[in-house]
């Protein structure tokens, strides 16, 4: 039998790899990791972690505005944008150092540095030229924000990396995109003050959510003041004289900001890691091709997490990751369920969802009942704030279970959490409604709307 220097050699130090270099490395396997820019990946350097610190930032401004109407007297208040890059540097830093912990103390060996694969058994770090082998490879380099660099002077724009440590605060900013990562920084940067616009190629954002989600947020973006333009596209980036950019649009003329962000979708991360060399295979975006294990077409390669671009979220990655060790390690083969994940959008107001959108049931189930309520929460009571929480459940009327549940309101996103719990049991509406409220909440809600708001039969409301 062929000597191997370790049983796993990971390429990635993101929520994926290290996941599966250290319990694997736990088990008593000989496991080595490499990463050339900093472990943690894009969730803990560049991604969800800083983005939810940015997210709490910037709502502070409508916490101080609410306070008056609890009999708060709120003083005179400024905000220090190097502070907050500041203190999300030594977050980033902390947690950084426990994933390297994790490691560390379940004896893998940790490299710091690029990889490259020579062959199906092989890699070659950048950094010395070593080379070691290994009878399996894990590949868990991520994504990366699409350049867009057919877009004339894209080499101007800034994508999500860069957003999180810019030297100065915009006072303006065009943010192109409709996903979560523009939408949320869009509620990001006008939260801290600066005039935000969005623009978007689609008639209406976060295209692959309910539509009354959308439009709910819509409203109440446009309502904080946030400038969204849909059914449009950027066509040049170009420098103004006086040392701003100027945005060309297709349908809306020119816009004239001091930063243009580029959000329009992040690509799988493989170039230049040696893939052809050992001959992995590839789909037309560049992603690696995995079967339901996350085995590529060559038997000791896998990968994981958005490298595949199967399900582009953190718990997704460290999800496989454990699928991966129970089949590999455990002599347990186990697939990665991709089934009814609960998300959630950062957005103010945030989106929760799990499931179906009605859209996508109707065109599923015979029958549908939706159970719709739209309401002013109690915190706006006194407030004054004029926000609308939204609340719908999506039921298959021939066995009445829940197929998907969709939140438009103040904490959705830790409501989503628990309610994915609820919809992989696979709960039905009764079930639901047999449930004590727990008043006063806005989640009670949930388990006190009896009556059907309307049904949609055959794809068409009645």
């Amino acid at each position: 039998m062929t000597a191997y220097d370790y049983d796993l050699f990971v390429i990635g130090g993101g929520s994926g790899g290290v996941r599966s270099a250290r319990v694997a490395s736990s088990l008593g396997k000989r496991v080595a990791i490499a990463e050339e820019y900093r472990y943690g990946g894009t969730c803990v350097i560049r991604g969800c972690v800083p983005k939810k610190l940015f997210v709490y930032a910037s709502q502070f401004p409508e916490h101080f505005e609410d306070a008056v109407g609890f009999g708060w007297t709120v003083g005179e208040r400024s905000f220090d944008w190097k502070k907050l890059v500041a203190a999300k540097d030594q977050e980033i830093t902390r947690l950084e150092g426990l994933y390297r912990k994790g490691l560390e103390n379940a004896k893998a060996d940790i490299y710091d540095s690029r990889a490259e694969l020579v062959d199906a058994h092989t890699v070659k770090l950048v950094k010395t030229g070593q080379t070691f082998t290994a009878e399996r490879i894990v590949i868990a380099v991520g994504g990366t924000p699409n350049e867009h660099k057919a877009l004339k002077g894209h080499e101007l724009t800034i994508s999500s990396n860069e957003a999180f440590d810019l030297e100065t605060l915009p006072r303006s900013i065009l943010i192109a995109g409709g996903g979560y990562i523009a939408v949320e920084f869009a509620n990001i940067f006008h939260g801290l003050g600066v005039e935000t616009t969005l623009i978007y190629r689609g008639k209406e954002i976060l295209s692959r959510f309910d539509l009354d989600m959308r439009r709910g947020l819509h409203e109440a973006m446009e309502a904080k003041g946030i400038r969204i333009i849909c059914s449009d596209v950027i066509e040049e980036v170009s420098k103004a004289p006086d040392g701003g950019l100027v945005a060309r649009t297709l349908n809306n003329g020119t816009l004239s900001v001091d930063t243009v962000m580029l959000a329009l979708g992040r690509d799988p991360n493989t170039k230049g890691l040696g893939l052809e060399a050992a001959g992995v295979a590839l789909d037309k975006r560049g992603a690696i091709v995995v079967d339901e294990y996350s085995r590529t077409n060559v038997p000791s390669i896998f990968a994981l997490g958005d490298v595949t671009d199967r399900v582009q979220l953190t718990p997704v990655a460290i999800h496989e990751a454990m699928c991966f060790i129970e089949t590999e390690f455990k002599n347990n083969p186990t697939k990665p369920d991709h089934d009814l994940i609960a998300t959630a959008v950062f957005s103010q107001p945030e989106i929760g969802t799990v499931g179906l959108s009605e859209e996508e049931a109707a065109s599923r189930y015979q029958e549908l009942e939706v159970y719709r309520a739209q309401f002013r929460p109690m915190k706006a009571t006194l407030s004054g704030r004029a926000e609308k929480t939204i609340m719908k459940l999506i039921v298959n009327a021939e066995d009445r279970k829940v197929v998907g549940v969709h939140i438009l309101g103040h904490e959705a996103g830790e409501m989503a959490q628990l309610l994915g719990i609820t919809l992989k049991a696979g709960c039905t509406k009764d079930d639901f409604d047999n449930t004590m409220a727990v008043h006063p909440t806005a989640a009670e809600e949930l388990v006190t709307m009896y009556s059907p708001s309307y049904r949609i039969r055959n794809g068409e409301r009645v």
